[in-house]
């Protein structure tokens, strides 16, 4: 079986990120990849109620094929794969923040109000924050295989 090719991008950058993020589950399996840690096929549905085993894995199959993921054999059970964020999913994390801030402001947000706090008041330092906890989680999880 042969590996899928990269999908050629559109010249419009929003009609490019709507290719990617443009439906329910995408941005969500994301946010748990990157700012959550899960990592595991079983955390990611656990993660989200209402999500469709074959919709995860199509999400999963297409952000590996764009790139914002590599998926590797799970080094504590060989058998399972194990999803982790590549620098290209990393670097969505402003995207995220900014997110989390917009609908927070339109009142919908659960996020602690400290969170939120911080968003205002040193956005670039939280997402410098962030970004550094990201790549010390990849690191732990690989250093210690999984």
């Amino acid at each position: 079986m042969t590996k899928s090719r990269k999908p050629t991008p559109p010249p419009c950058p929003v009609t490019y990120a709507l290719e990617i993020f443009g439906d329910r589950w995408t941005l969500l399996v994301l946010k748990d990849l990157i700012l959550e840690a899960r990592y595991r096929y079983k955390d990611l549905m656990a993660a989200n109620s209402g999500l469709a085993t074959n919709v995860l894995a199509d999400r999963l199959k297409r952000l590996e094929q764009r790139g914002l993921i590599e998926k590797t054999r799970d080094p504590q059970d060989g058998r399972q794969f194990v999803y982790l964020p590549t620098g290209t999913a990393i670097g969505l994390i402003p995207m995220l923040v900014e997110m989390i801030a917009w609908s927070a402001r339109q009142g919908v947000s659960q996020v602690p109000p400290e969170f939120l706090e911080r968003i205002e008041r040193d956005r670039a330092g939280l997402i410098a924050d962030l970004t550094e906890q990201v790549e010390r989680n990849l690191e732990a999880h690989r250093a210690i295989g999984g």
